[in-house]
């Protein structure tokens, strides 16, 4: 298991980090969610030993993370972290010595990894003659090719197609079956969807939601309901509690304020006609990470 524990970390003056903590267990992919400067950067650094903090504890296992278990990480960055006159071949080569493989181990998993990400071909070419989307699948083939314990995956998807986007996702779902602890950051909250049933949120450092999404999502009061049918947008916004209308290309989506407002929604048109659907969801994780962080810069 890895946990953070009560974490802070100063640049001088200034609190990049503010008693954030968090666990992820084995199997588990972690959302760590924030807009750019929210902290998720220092925070990988800090669990990866490449930053000391000022107060607080990061533990893998058990242990306190230091290059005696480092080898057991791993980490994709959002930004371009290969070396680009190097073959594939080479990267890899390179790569899995750091991490203390043997050639024979690094060969034979590179092998199996090209073959599961469909670029068997580019074993031998230089990393700068690939795509920008084939980059991003050899530095994910980086960074999995020591079986990491624990994997931070920062914006996994960049650059990648839907086709492409599904190679992934079985790979992290095929990772976290084999006992690996992810944690997974993505402006995208679709993505964030697609993995994860626990996350953090920060905003400037600090943590403003965490939990499970179930939870999250049940506890957040505002609700939508989807309707389709004979009734105008405007007939809905007079309606107490509607927050808002939004008009779809075949349906309206109401906002409300909370579920207490269902009832009110459905008296008001349960007389129309052709009214096909009537369906109140969840709001969406995007729409819980936009009020949330909004709140916290307002205050």
């Amino acid at each position: 298991m890895l946990k953070v524990e009560h974490i802070t970390k100063y640049y001088g003056d200034f609190k990049a980090v503010d008693d954030l903590s968090f666990e992820v267990k084995e199997g588990e992919i972690f959302g760590l969610l924030g807009v750019n400067g929210a902290g998720k950067t220092t925070t990988f650094r800090m669990i990866m030993g490449l930053l000391d903090y000022q107060d607080g504890s990061i533990t893998l296992n058990g242990k306190k993370i230091d290059y005696s278990i480092t080898d057991e990480i791993g980490f994709l960055t959002e930004e371009r972290s290969l070396l680009t006159k190097l073959t594939v071949k080479e990267q890899a080569l390179f790569f899995g010595a750091l991490k203390g493989m043997s050639n024979k181990e690094i060969l034979k998993r590179l092998d199996e990894l090209l073959k599961r990400f469909e670029i068997t071909e580019y074993k031998e070419k230089k990393i700068k003659e690939l795509s920008k989307g084939n980059q991003q699948k050899v530095q994910f083939i980086m960074a999995i090719l020591n079986h990491p314990k624990l994997l931070i995956l920062d914006e996994p998807f960049s650059g990648l197609d839907p086709f492409n986007i599904e190679l992934f996702k079985e790979e992290i779902l095929r990772l976290a079956g084999e006992g690996s602890m992810i944690i997974f950051s993505s402006h995208r909250m679709d993505h964030v969807e697609l993995f994860c049933k626990k996350l953090v949120i920060l905003v400037n450092g600090k943590s403003v939601i965490s939990g499970y999404i179930k939870d999250i999502k049940k506890n957040y009061r505002k609700k939508n309901i989807f309707i389709k049918g004979d009734i105008q947008k405007e007939e809905l916004k007079k309606i107490g509690g509607v927050l808002e209308v939004v008009e779809h290309a075949d349906e309206l989506e109401v906002k409300i304020e909370s579920e207490e407002i269902v009832d009110k929604v459905f008296e008001a048109i349960k007389e129309k006609k052709n009214i096909t659907k009537f369906m109140v969801e969840e709001p969406s994780l995007n729409e819980i990470f936009v009020a949330k962080v909004g709140e916290s810069y307002e205050k």
